[in-house]
C-alpha cells in the first residue's frame, strides 16, 4: 500500500468498533446469513408504484422486500430514516420501535452506514412525497467493516477510483452509469452484427505467432509443450482463415493484449470488435461501420448528436472521406501535393515537430508520420482518412488504380483513431512478400513489426475470396459516448502498478 491508501488512525479506530460489532454477532447469530431474498428492486418499485397516492397506499397496503447497502441512516429516537442503495436506485426505510420491536431496533441503531440489509414492510409515501418501506422486519445481510468516503466529497482521487473500482461503484453514480452504457453499446453492436448475418466467433488468445498488427506482444512460456506464446495482438489472421473455411461473415468482440505504453488512450489489454465479410470491400466496411455507430449511439445514448469534453459531435451527417494526402493539406495549407511527395520535405518537417531525424526513407512511412503528428488531432468529426501507403499496411489489398497505396480505411473522431479497416490482401504470395518485408523490419530492430506466418499463408493457397474487413475500438467508443477523457473510466479494472 502506499501512503495514501493506507488506513489513518481515525479510520483504524473505526474499523476495530466495527469488527467488534461484528465478533458480538457472531455469538449470537449467523454473521453472513444466504437466506434472504428481495422479492423486488428499488427501481421496479418505483416505477410500479412512484405514482399511486397515499390514499392508495393505505387501500392497497402493498407488501415489498429489498436489499441493498445503507447509505444513509437518521436516528429519531424511537423511528429512524435509512436509504437502502440498490443497484442504480435507492429506497427510503422507515424503522420505529413500534412495528419490530424494541430489541430488533436496538440492533438496528447500531448497524453502520455501508451495511447491507435485508428489510420487508408496506409502502408509503411521506409528507414530502418519498416513497419508503416502513419496515416491520430487517436483517443484516453483510457487515461493512471499513467506512465508506465522506458522502458530500465522495471518492474523489483518480488512483483510487481505478485501484478500488467496487468502492467507486459503491459511492459513484456517475461511473456506474458508464458501465451500464458500456454493457448497452456491446449488446448494440452484437446485435448489429447478428441483423446483418454474421456468426459470432471466438479464436485463441495465446498465439504461437504474433499477428494481425503492428504491435509489440506480450511473451509466455507453455511448460507442458516447452513453447513459447504470445498474447494476441489482434485475431484477424484466425478470423481470416474462418473466411477462407468458408464461414462468409463473422465478428469476435475479443481481448486484445499489446505490451506498450500507456496513454488516456491506451490500455494493455482493451476490446474491440472485429468482423470479415466475403465478397465485400473496405467501401462496404466503411458503410457497415457507419451504420454499427448510429445505430450503437441511439441505442446506448438516444442521440446522434452529443457533447465531448465540452466540443459536439455530429453522427447523424455523412461522414467525411478524405485521402490521408488530402487531409494533410486540408488542415495544414501550408503544404501541397509536391510537398507531401518529397522525401527530404517530409524528413525535415517531421524533425520539425518531433526534434529527431526520421529512420525511414519509405515515402509512405513518412507521409503517416507526418500525419500523425499534425494532422490526427484535428479531426473531430467522424472522418475517414483512406488510401493508406502500402509500407504501412501489411495485411491490406492494393489499389487497382495506384498499386503504392492500398485500399484501407482509418475512422477517427475527436482526433484519435476509432476504426480500422480494409479491402483484405487474399493473394498468396503478395501477402508472403509483405510477411518478409516486415521480418526484415523486425531483424532491423521494429518491435512491432509482424513475424512471417506460414499457415496463414497455406491458408490463403486454399482460396479466399476477396473480402472486406474492420475492427472497432470498444473501449474508445465507450469514452466517446459517456464523455470520459480516459480509457481508464471506462475499463473496470485498468492496469494500475501494484501498491
Amino acid at each position: 500500500m502506499t501512503d495514501d491508501t493506507l488506513p489513518s488512525v481515525d479510520e483504524n479506530h473505526i474499523i476495530a468498533e466495527r469488527r467488534e460489532k461484528l465478533n458480538t454477532i457472531r455469538k449470537q447469530a449467523n454473521a453472513y446469513p444466504n437466506s434472504f431474498r428481495p422479492q423486488n428492486t428499488a427501481d421496479k418499485i418505483h416505477a410500479t408504484y412512484g405514482n399511486l397516492t397515499h390514499d392508495e397506499f393505505v387501500e392497497q397496503a402493498i407488501t415489498v422486500s429489498a436489499a441493498g447497502r445503507m447509505m444513509l441512516k437518521r436516528i429519531m429516537g424511537k423511528a429512524s430514516f435509512a436509504t437502502l442503495q440498490d443497484g442504480q436506485s435507492k429506497i427510503q426505510i422507515y424503522v420505529s420501535r413500534e412495528k419490530i420491536g424494541e430489541d430488533l431496533y436496538n440492533t438496528f441503531k447500531h448497524f453502520d452506514v455501508g451495511d447491507i440489509l435485508g428489510v420487508a414492510g408496506k409502502l408509503f409515501k411521506t409528507k414530502t412525497g418519498e416513497l419508503t418501506i416502513d419496515v416491520h422486519s430487517i436483517e443484516l445481510i453483510s457487515k461493512c467493516l471499513r467506512p465508506l468516503p465522506e458522502k458530500f466529497h465522495g471518492l474523489t482521487d483518480l488512483e483510487q477510483r481505478y485501484r478500488m473500482r467496487y468502492l467507486d461503484l459503491i459511492m459513484n453514480q456517475d461511473s456506474r452509469q458508464v458501465f451500464i452504457t458500456r454493457s448497452k453499446i456491446v449488446q448494440s453492436m452484437r446485435n448489429s452484427m447478428v441483423g446483418e448475418g454474421y456468426l459470432e466467433v471466438e479464436t485463441p488468445m495465446m498465439h504461437t505467432i504474433p499477428g494481425g498488427a503492428t504491435a509489440k506482444p506480450f511473451k509466455t512460456h507453455h511448460n507442458a509443450l516447452d513453447m513459447p506464446l504470445f498474447l494476441r495482438v489482434a485475431p484477424e489472421l484466425y478470423l481470416k482463415r474462418l473466411i477462407v473455411g468458408g464461414l462468409q461473415r463473422v465478428f469476435e468482440i475479443n481481448r486484445n493484449f499489446r505490451n506498450e505504453g500507456l496513454s488516456t488512450r491506451h490500455n494493455p489489454e482493451f476490446t474491440m470488435i472485429e468482423f470479415y465479410e466475403s465478397y465485400a470491400n473496405y467501401t462496404r466496411m466503411m458503410e457497415l461501420t457507419e451504420t454499427i455507430l448510429r445505430q450503437t449511439a441511439v441505442e446506448a445514448v438516444g442521440k446522434l448528436q452529443f457533447e465531448y469534453q465540452g466540443k459536439m459531435v455530429d453522427f447523424d451527417k455523412p461522414f467525411d472521406r478524405l485521402s490521408l494526402v488530402d487531409s494533410i493539406i486540408k488542415y495544414n495549407p501550408e503544404y501541397n501535393v509536391s510537398d507531401l511527395n518529397n522525401i527530404d520535405f517530409l524528413k525535415q518537417e517531421i524533425k520539425k515537430l518531433t526534434k529527431e531525424t526520421p529512420k525511414s526513407d519509405a515515402l509512405g512511412v513518412l507521409q503517416l508520420a507526418l500525419f500523425e503528428e499534425n494532422t490526427e488531432t484535428k479531426l473531430w468529426q467522424p472522418t475517414f482518412i483512406l488510401d493508406y501507403p502500402i509500407e504501412v499496411s501489411p495485411l491490406a489489398r492494393s489499389s487497382d488504380i495506384n498499386t503504392k497505396i492500398t485500399e484501407r480505411f482509418e475512422l477517427f473522431v475527436v482526433g484519435r483513431e476509432l476504426a480500422n479497416g480494409y479491402s483484405e490482401l487474399n493473394d498468396p504470395e503478395d501477402q508472403s512478400s509483405r510477411f518478409k518485408a516486415q521480418v526484415a523490419q523486425k531483424d532491423a530492430g521494429d518491435e512491432e513489426a509482424m513475424h512471417y506466418d506460414a499457415d496463414y499463408v497455406r491458408a490463403l493457397e486454399y482460396g479466399m475470396p476477396h473480402t472486406g474487413g474492420c475492427g472497432i475500438g470498444i473501449d474508445r467508443l465507450v469514452m466517446l459516448l459517456t464523455d470520459s477523457a480516459s480509457i481508464r473510466d471506462v475499463i473496470l479494472f485498468p492496469h494500475m502498478r501494484p501498491e
